[in-house]
C-alpha cells in the first residue's frame, strides 16, 4: 500500500472529521434561523469574531463527543504501538511487526507516528476528550463555588465579606502555575488532600441548586419540594461517587489522577470567580430594580440569584470562556512538565514535549499537530469571549 500524498492526507482528514463538521454546520444553520429568539447566544451571530470563535470551539466539542461517545473520528487506538511505525512520516500506511495480526490493515497514520509508534492523529483527537472532560466542567464547578460565596459576600458585606475576601486573596497570593504544580505532584496525590478538597468543593453545586430552587419556588411548595428533592438525591449520589469514590451502586467513579487535576482547576479558579461575582454584586445591588424587589418583600437569596445574577451574565459569560482557555493552557503546561494525567494519556501538552525533543532532527509532525490543536481551541475561546463581550455591551 502506497503512502498518501498531502492532498490525500487532507481529504482523508476531512472524511474523518465529517461528523463534527456536519454537526457544526447544522448547529450554525439552526442557530442563525432562530437567532432572534435565542437571547445573547443568538446575538452572537451578528459578530464575525464571535462566529469564528464559536465554530472553533464547537468543532472540538463535537470532535470530543463523536470520538469519546461513538468511537468515531480517530483511525487507530491512541495507545496502540507499532515498532514499524516509530517516527513514521505523515501518510505512511500502518504496519505491525511481521507475523502479527494487523487489525488496522488499510489505514494510514495521517499525521505520522510518534517516537513510540503511536498514531499522532488519533492521539490528538483523543486528547480533545481529556480537555473537554476537564476544562469546561471544572470551570462550571469553580463558577458555582464563586457564585455561591461571592453573591452573599457582595450583597451582605460586613465580616462575612471580610473573611471570604481574605481567604480568596490568600490563595491568589500564590502564582497560579506554582500552585497548580504543587497540587498535582505525586506526593500530594498519595495523601487524602485531593479527596478532602473534592469533598469540600463539590458540595457547592448541591448547595447552589438547592438554594436556587428554594428561592425561586418558595411560594409553590410542591414544585420546590420536587426540585429540591431531585437535586439532593441525584446530587448526593454523584457527590459520593466523584468526591469520595463511595457510590453505593458502583456506577460513578473518578480516576485518582483525573480527580486531582479536576480539583486543582476548581480550587485555583474559584477565588478569582469569587472576586468577580462579589464586585458585580456590590455594583448591581444599588440598582433600582433591586430596590423594587426588596420593596416587594422578596428574600435576599431570591434577589441575589434572580435579580443580581441574571444582570451580571454578560461579564460572567465572557470570563467563563476566557477561564476555559486559561484552564486549557494550564492542562497543556502540566502535560508539558509530565504532570497531571497518566503518562501514556493522549495529552496535548505531553505530546508537545515528546515531539519537542525531535525538532532539532527536523521531525516536526509529532509536536506541531497537538500545538495547533491547543492553539485553535484557545484562540476560539478568546474569539468567543470577544464576541460575547461585544454583544453584551450592546445589550
Amino acid at each position: 500500500m502506497d503512502p498518501l500524498s498531502w492532498s490525500g492526507i487532507f481529504l482523508q482528514m476531512v472524511q474523518q472529521f465529517a461528523a463534527p463538521l456536519i454537526a457544526v454546520a447544522v448547529t450554525f444553520a439552526i442557530s442563525i434561523v432562530f437567532k432572534r429568539r435565542l437571547g445573547l447566544y443568538g446575538k452572537l451571530f451578528d459578530s464575525v469574531i464571535g462566529m469564528i470563535g464559536l465554530a472553533l470551539v464547537l468543532f472540538w466539542v463535537f470532535t470530543a463527543f463523536f470520538a469519546g461517545a461513538l468511537d468515531m473520528v480517530g483511525t487507530h487506538d491512541p495507545l496502540d504501538q507499532s515498532a514499524m511505525m516509530k517516527k513514521a512520516l505523515p501518510g505512511e500506511p500502518y504496519t505491525k511487526l511481521i507475523g502479527e495480526p494487523d487489525p488496522n490493515a488499510g489505514a494510514h497514520y495521517l499525521l505520522g507516528g510518534d517516537n513510540l509508534g503511536r498514531d499522532v492523529f488519533s492521539r490528538v483527537v483523543d486528547g480533545s476528550i481529556k480537555v473537554m472532560l476537564i476544562a469546561p466542567f471544572a470551570t462550571i464547578f469553580a463558577f458555582m463555588v464563586g457564585i455561591t460565596l461571592g453573591l452573599p459576600a457582595g450583597y451582605y458585606g460586613g465580616r462575612f465579606d471580610t473573611v471570604l475576601s481574605f481567604l480568596a486573596n490568600l490563595v491568589l497570593a500564590f502564582p497560579v502555575i506554582l500552585l497548580f504544580y504543587l497540587l498535582v505532584t505525586p506526593e500530594i496525590k498519595e495523601t487524602l488532600i485531593p479527596r478532602i478538597m473534592a469533598g469540600t468543593l463539590f458540595i457547592f453545586p448541591i448547595v447552589f441548586l438547592t438554594v436556587l430552587w428554594n428561592s425561586r419556588f418558595r411560594t409553590q411548595a410542591s414544585k420546590r419540594n420536587l426540585y429540591v428533592g431531585i437535586t439532593l438525591v441525584v446530587g448526593t449520589w454523584i457527590y459520593l461517587g466523584i468526591a469520595w469514590d463511595a457510590d453505593p451502586t458502583g456506577i460513578i467513579s473518578f480516576p485518582p489522577n483525573l480527580l486531582v487535576v479536576f480539583v486543582s482547576v476548581v480550587f485555583v479558579n474559584s477565588p478569582t470567580v469569587f472576586r468577580i461575582v462579589r464586585g458585580l454584586a456590590l455594583d448591581i445591588k444599588t440598582r433600582d430594580y433591586v430596590a423594587a424587589a426588596q420593596t416587594r418583600g422578596e428574600g435576599p437569596w431570591y434577589i441575589m440569584l434572580w435579580e443580581i445574577l441574571p444582570n451580571a451574565r454578560g461579564p460572567l459569560l465572557v470570563d467563563f470562556c476566557l477561564r476555559i482557555g486559561y484552564t486549557t493552557i494550564l492542562l497543556g503546561t502540566l502535560g508539558f512538565f509530565g504532570l497531571g494525567l497518566e503518562s501514556e494519556s493522549a495529552d496535548w501538552g505531553k505530546m508537545i514535549i515528546d515531539g519537542r525533543r525531535l525538532l532539532s532532527a527536523n521531525i516536526l509532525h509529532i509536536a506541531i499537530p497537538p500545538a495547533l490543536a491547543l492553539l485553535s481551541l484557545v484562540l476560539g475561546l478568546n474569539f468567543l469571549a470577544d464576541g460575547l463581550r461585544e454583544e453584551s455591551l450592546r445589550d
